[in-house]
């Protein structure tokens, strides 16, 4: 399964592309940071963070998206700003017909480090460990959304294969 993962951000928006199966080791892709000029209007970064997202979802061929759930900040032009790029990272799966699931930050860092409370020094540890990388993906926007894509191949994977099965016996399919 191929999956990106998007660490969704108006200024600097995190992609990782990885490669595995649940419960083994998953493969780099790639990985990239979209940025957008904080300097233009709103709907000119949201037009930019569409096409840049949109060609890597081309580029890449995923099997499925995986994007950070917006949790609530202090900072509420920032949330507000996550939860805009959020929907438009959503958008770009859907547009391509892929399924797209959302995970929290704690949900992606218990998959990852083991625990949900993981700094991002522990998160950008493990993404280079798990994935072999000789050295970090910088910036952390980067590792986050591997980190991302990595949860969603353990998590997503299995949480589909349970759902289709659920599905079949609902059915009465069996096998």
């Amino acid at each position: 399964m191929r999956v990106l993962g998007v660490d969704p951000g108006l200024t600097r928006c995190g992609v990782g592309v990885v490669e595995g199966v649940p419960g083994r080791p998953c493969t780099l892709v790639a990985y990239h940071v979209v940025q957008t000029d904080p300097d233009d209007e709103l709907p000119l970064r949201l037009l930019t963070l569409d096409r840049l997202l949109t060609a890597l979802v081309v580029e890449h061929r995923p099997d499925s998206v995986a994007v950070e759930r917006v949790f609530s900040q202090h900072n509420v032009r920032t949330v507000m700003g996550t939860a805009q790029a959020s929907g438009v990272a959503v958008l770009a799966g859907a547009r391509a017909g892929l399924p797209v699931q959302t995970y929290t930050p704690s949900e992606v860092k218990a998959a990852v480090t083991g625990s949900g409370q993981a700094d991002k020094a522990q998160m950008t540890a493990m993404v280079t460990r798990l994935l072999r990388l000789s050295a970090p993906p910088r910036p952390a926007d980067a590792a986050d959304a591997l980190a991302l894509a990595i949860c969603h191949v353990w998590r997503g994977g299995t949480r589909s294969k349970l759902a289709t099965a659920a599905d079949r016996a609902r059915r009465g399919g069996g096998r």
